[in-house]
């Protein structure tokens, strides 16, 4: 199977040379029973990986089961997984199955895998070597034929480091592992991406396709996209929800972003500041008050600066009244400047006049650049 026809045959849209590079190795590893660790920040489409290999794989027509290990509360995620016998405590009314028994035969999805406790994390590690467990309160092991596609959020290695989660463990689920990029790093697939959940949304509800316009595309390309993939469909969908005559353009989307947060060669502090996709994370807020300030701070000292410079100036070498250029003139052209030799990569011409992404972002919007 060529990778463009994996791609369209189980739901992957992409364009990006990354994606593509994860697709081929997607459908090595389908057809066997090894297991795959999936990596990268929520919303980049973990799940779609997952389940394209389960679709590819041998096991087709055997059942894919999903489970969030963060979802589930500590006390009750081994009985989901393993299942229990009647009276094996309280509230165990019945024998129940659990997610190993039901996906016998097929593969489970263990996603956010990061918040599964160590304890569980033991038994886990066991039916992966053996493939046999036991259900709480029984005293028969039972055998069963899965195949584990993990996935997380964070990095597990150190989650490891810091002895939340099992070495052992780690090793044996990162036979093959995926690390998707974030969407802000495969820029190229934006677009096709909106047209996709267009096309998807107008079909369901039984709409005509909206016009996505050139300068929402180019807003949407802009954007940093702190949520990833599943950010940006729920900027699409509602953005249709909410038009009127069925053309989207830069207004109807942006009041569904937040403002581009500030990109660090040593960190990485998304200011997402929307008020209907998701509740905002207080680290969010400490890190966005600190580059604030930061800000201020900044343009403080640009201010001190051009006053002792203005305030050194001889008579002598001052110039004309009529040869006095503004400074937003100046400060413009050296934005312009900068974008055009860096090919409009922005933290890279933040890098080269010496400004923070953040007040680069502002002064872009400042000037209508």
């Amino acid at each position: 199977m060529k990778i463009e026809q994996f791609k369209s045959n189980f739901g992957i849209v992409s364009k990006s040379k990354k994606i593509r590079d994860l697709v081929d190795i997607a459908m090595q590893v389908a057809q066997s029973d090894i297991s795959v660790l999936i990596s990268g920040e929520s919303g980049v489409g973990k799940e779609v990986f997952a389940r394209a290999i389960h679709k590819a794989s041998k096991r087709a027509d055997k059942p894919l089961v999903n489970v969030n290990c963060g979802a589930i509360p500590e006390g009750i995620l081994e009985s989901e997984l393993f299942g229990h016998k009647k009276g094996a405590f309280t509230g165990a009314i019945d024998n129940r199955k659990g997610y190993f028994e039901i996906a016998d035969g097929g593969t489970l999805f263990l996603d956010e895998i990061a918040e599964m406790p160590l304890t569980t994390q033991v038994k886990l590690l066991r039916v992966l070597e053996t493939g046999e467990f036991m259900p709480i309160g029984s005293e028969r092991v039972k055998k069963v034929d899965v195949r584990i596609i993990a996935a997380s959020n964070k990095d597990l290695q150190n989650e490891v480091d810091a002895k939340r989660f099992r070495h052992d463990l780690y090793f044996r689920l990162k036979a093959v592992t995926l690390t998707i990029p974030p969407l802000r790093e495969r820029r190229e697939d934006i677009g096709i991406l909106a047209e996709h959940f267009l096309k998807n949304y107008s079909q369901k509800n039984n709409i005509p396709e909206p016009e996505l316009t050139k300068d929402a595309l180019e807003i949407l390309n802009s954007y940093f996209w702190p949520g990833n993939v599943r950010e940006l469909k729920n900027a699409v969908e509602s953005a249709v929800a909410l038009s009127k005559n069925g053309i989207l353009t830069a207004e109807t989307f942006r009041p569904l972003l937040s403002e581009p947060p500030l990109i660090e060669e040593t960190r990485n502090l998304p200011v997402y500041l929307h008020k209907t996709f998701e509740s905002v994370d207080n680290k969010m807020i400490l890190g966005a008050l600190i580059e604030i300030k930061k800000d201020l701070n900044e343009l403080i000292n640009i201010a001190h600066k051009n006053e002792m410079e203005v305030s050194s100036i001889k008579p002598q070498d001052q110039m004309p009244v009529s040869e006095v250029i503004p400074l937003d003139e100046v400060e413009k052209k050296s934005i312009v400047n900068a974008l055009k030799f860096t090919n409009g990569n922005k933290r890279k011409a933040a890098k080269l006049l010496k400004l923070s992404e953040r007040t680069l972002y502002r002064k872009i919007k400042e000037y209508r650049i």
